[in-house]
């Protein structure tokens, strides 16, 4: 009996190349891991595929294993990648009623703490370390904090620790300090040079920035706040539960996690050890 063993379903061939991508990309990203600690493996797969191609049609190349072959060879490539990854979308005082709350429910229990920690986890530019800076010097704060900024992006980091933006962007910002409750003229804490708006340097004493991978690397100090705003997002259902392990063991006892408007730790392992100071907000207490 005569068996052609190349027949395949209708349709298989669509499939096959869907699963050859695939795995493309499962060994683009433990290329990255195992090459140089980067561990994007159980980010949410869309969108890391859409950000893959990007790169691949901008380094003018046509797989994905191409793209493999370059970032390994060619550090300014994964570089390049690194940036298509991560996720930097910031602003300062981005949803004003968040500060507003944080201001107006958490401010008056950490004027009791002596010496304040507070990990901004993602941090990007910056914007929202510094507009937690003005508001923590504006309560009276500011002087016995410390600021942790930390994000997986070396550049970015760079950039944050610059505190120049451009001063187009300060009439948005403006708008967005004074809703979320600021005291002053936001004018008083920058400085404008060109067309770039230069955030005074003592709002950076208390800040230290620092590269960190919350997917890799281990908790470093106790806090009594984290923020880690719309960064969760990206993150499949099993690292979305590894990170927020890494929170609760960050945190003091009674210490605050503040989340992006889109996250939440109710289906998560932790779920039961917060208590929701701000539904609304994603302010929560660590309470056991």
């Amino acid at each position: 009996m005569d068996m052609d063993m190349g027949l395949e379903p209708e349709g298989s061939k669509e499939w096959m190349e869907e699963e050859r991508e695939r795995l493309e990309i499962q060994l683009l990203l433990e290329g990255l891991y195992r090459f140089y600690g980067y561990d994007f493996r159980n980010y949410a797969y869309p969108s890391l595929r859409r950000r893959i191609w990007h790169r691949i049609y901008a380094e003018k190349l046509q797989s994905v294993s191409g793209l493999l072959e370059r970032i390994l060879h060619d550090r300014r490539c994964m570089k390049r990648l690194i940036g298509d990854l991560v996720i930097h979308v910031t602003e300062m005082y981005r949803d004003p009623s968040m500060f507003a709350a944080f201001r107006e429910r958490v401010v008056p229990l950490l004027k009791h703490v002596p010496s304040i920690r507070i990990w901004h986890a993602g941090c990007s530019t910056g914007e929202e370390v510094y507009s937690m800076a003005i508001l923590l010097y504006e309560e009276g704060l500011y002087e016995r904090s410390t600021i942790y900024a930390t994000d997986i992006n070396e550049e970015v980091l760079h950039t944050a620790e610059q505190a120049s933006y451009p001063l187009k962007k300060m009439q948005e910002y403006t708008k967005n300090y004074i809703s979320a409750g600021g005291k002053e003229a936001f004018s008083e804490y920058y400085g404008a040079s060109g067309d770039t708006a230069v955030f005074h340097p003592m709002l950076r004493e208390h800040i230290v920035f620092a590269q960190h991978n919350l997917v890799t690397d281990r908790s470093f100090n106790e806090f009594h706040v984290i923020f880690c705003r719309n960064v969760l997002i990206y993150f499949d259902a099993t690292l979305q539960n590894q990170v927020h392990g890494l929170f609760y063991e960050s945190l003091t006892p009674s210490g605050y996690l503040v989340l992006g408007s889109k996250e939440s730790i109710t289906f998560t392992k932790h779920a039961d050890c917060y208590e929701s100071i701000d539904v609304h907000e994603k302010i929560f207490r660590k309470i056991k």
